[in-house]
């Protein structure tokens, strides 16, 4: 019994610490730029594992020094109602569920508060626990920060290259110029790589890759960041 209670007691600890921390990083966080995430830290120690040298390009940003062409093409490539839904698409759940009682492959409905918080706070690999965690903390970002700083987080962390974190670096590295100078056409580009930007380059993009440039601008249209 004692055992026990002494579980309980610490197991009580715990769960106060972690909702505490969880909970003072997502207040810092709605003010302070997040200069480092756990995905940068991973592939920094992948790529010492593997004897290669530390690649790591990331320069934050305001979202008012970026181009707004680029707000609108991740929303119209990843997600096109993040600015009515509360951090979860049902929408596209729904429809991703349908599809998969068809027959078809159950496909992610991954919006971009998900992919923040996923970004910001976790790691890569999905799990149930890991799951369940970028449910809370994309709860928790919807609750605390505004749809504009969820998009700045989003943009200055995101993963777009390797060793390429952020709309500043890729500006940089890809095209050689500032985010705020991309142009539709970039942004469409870079857009175009977010499912996969260790795979797909939009410093040297394949017929693929061009062809889902044209498709997402042809979404751009229909997509206000206002």
């Amino acid at each position: 019994m004692l055992i026990l209670r002494v579980l309980r007691f610490v197991l009580q600890w715990v769960v106060v610490v972690v909702l505490a921390t969880s909970i003072g990083f997502t207040l810092l966080y709605k003010w302070l730029p997040v200069t480092l995430t756990p995905l940068m830290m991973i592939r920094c120690a992948q790529q010492m594992s593997r004897g290669e040298t530390i690649r790591l390009k990331h320069h934050w940003v305001p979202i008012e020094e970026m181009s707004d062409q680029l707000l609108v093409a991740v929303m119209a490539s990843e997600d096109q109602r993040f600015l009515s839904h509360h951090g979860f698409d049902f929408v596209e759940i729904n429809k991703s569920f349908d599809k998969h009682r068809k027959g078809g492959r159950l496909r992610g409905a991954s919006t971009i508060s998900q992919q923040t918080a996923k970004n910001v706070f976790l790691w890569p690999r999905s799990s149930w626990l890991r799951k369940g965690l970028e449910v809370y903390f994309t709860a928790l970002i919807e609750l605390c920060w505004s749809k504009h700083r969820i998009m700045e987080v989003y943009l200055n962390s995101i993963e777009m290259g390797d060793g390429i974190y952020g709309a500043e670096a890729v500006a940089q590295q890809h095209f050689g110029c500032r985010a705020k100078n991309l142009t539709a056409n970039q942004c469409a580009l870079i857009a175009a790589t977010l499912p996969n930007p260790l795979r797909y380059s939009s410093k040297n993009p394949s017929r693929y890759m061009l062809k889902r440039q044209v498709s997402i601008m042809k979404e751009m249209k229909t997509v206000s960041w206002q």
